[in-house]
């Protein structure tokens, strides 16, 4: 079990540092589905990129580990109205309304997913 939660962090870390570095290099995706009703959209975006790249890499830190996971779960929590707002403005990236209710759904997926690292590891005997 130790190596598959060991090969599930680093994924985890890898898909969140990979998604807050994109919040860099391409802004303009995440400014194109911030809903409109948000303040300060770049710096928003910019900041959960930020945060997305800080808790993945604290992710890999063990004395950190549980409380990125919670930091993550908080974090999809946070940026969830913006995937509600892409899926209710299809038009804003146009693909099929089954890839916008799976990217919903994804982000449960992955809620779940950091919700497994928030549970102490296992110690070996």
């Amino acid at each position: 079990m130790n190596r598959i939660n060991t090969t599930s962090k680093y994924v985890l870390a890898s898909l969140m540092m990979l998604a807050g570095t994109m919040h860099f290099a391409n802004p303009a995706f995440f400014l194109k589905i911030m809903p409109p009703y948000l303040p300060l959209h770049k710096e928003l975006v910019l900041l959960s990129g930020a945060f997305e790249i800080v808790l993945g890499i604290l992710l890999l830190i063990p004395r950190f580990s549980r409380l990125a996971a919670w930091g993550i779960m908080a974090l999809l929590i946070a940026v969830f109205p913006a995937n509600i707002y892409l899926y209710q403005h299809q038009e804003i990236v146009p693909a099929s309304s089954t890839i916008h209710l799976l990217r919903l759904l994804l982000q449960g997926v992955l809620v779940l997913w950091a919700f497994w690292h928030t549970r102490p590891e296992e110690k070996k005997p």
